[in-house]
């Protein structure tokens, strides 16, 4: 069982290292790409903690390849979700921004993986696997898409002070909304909420109450702004 110093670090430290250039997932380690590998792969968005070769070693184990191919998706940023995640974060949100361009990743999935990242985003959490199209996704290859899969946020994106809140760990030019850390993120949510428990005694409530994480979830939701770009259903 994870102890209590484990907990709140897994919660605070989303999304986790990322690193600033393409790699390859490989066996748990960072290996260098490999362009090739793409091959015969679905390119899925990754825009939170999905984009950490940590994150991916959590859900895959110590097998397998996984290219992790950066880009940059013009007039779209990433907030924060308006919801809880189970161990304690409130994670990341594709939301439309026009203006902006952030700095994100493409994991190239197989079959096999594809179905291991469903039963974590899809059942596990509050998304919905989708394909956005008519978008400018310039790959650090020098390629471009005008569509790609990802899973788009349920309850919409959270809204702080009348604003959205863009995550700090996240780069994006032209960026408008304030960026927090998703520990600064997480007392906002404390201070809205539940302001007599202290910030770690909340962090952990949150991991170990699953009744409690789901009535700050449906509280944060209701006023969240859906997402805000045309995004086609796939079956999972």
């Amino acid at each position: 069982m994870p102890d209590r110093a484990a907990k709140l670090e897994r919660a605070r430290g989303y999304p986790y290292a990322i690193p600033e250039g393409s790699y390859t997932w490989k066996g748990g380690a960072v290996a260098v790409f490999n362009q090739a590998a793409r091959a015969g792969r679905t390119p899925v968005l990754a825009i939170g903690s999905n984009q950490s070769a940590r994150q991916l070693t959590r859900k895959f184990g110590d097998t397998g390849e996984i290219p992790v191919q950066r880009a940059q998706l013009a007039d779209f940023d990433i907030y924060y979700s308006a919801h809880i995640t189970a161990y304690g974060s409130v994670p990341a949100m594709l939301q439309r921004a026009p203006g902006a361009a952030v700095t994100l990743s493409i994991t190239w999935l197989d079959d096999r993986q594809l179905g291991i990242m469903h039963e974590s985003e899809l059942r596990a959490a509050k998304y919905r696997y989708a394909v956005i199209e008519d978008i400018d996704l310039a790959l650090d290859c020098g390629s471009r898409l005008s569509d790609v899969h990802l899973y788009v946020g349920v309850n919409g994106h959270l809204i702080h002070e009348g604003a959205a809140v863009a995550m700090a760990a996240v780069p994006a030019a032209g960026r408008r909304p304030k960026a927090l850390t998703t520990a600064e993120v997480l007392e906002v949510v404390r201070q809205r909420f539940s302001p007599a428990d202290g910030p770690e005694e909340f962090v952990l409530r949150l991991v170990d109450d699953g009744g409690f994480r789901a009535a700050c979830s449906e509280a944060l939701a209701v006023d969240a702004v859906p997402f805000a770009h045309p995004a086609r259903n796939l079956q999972a």
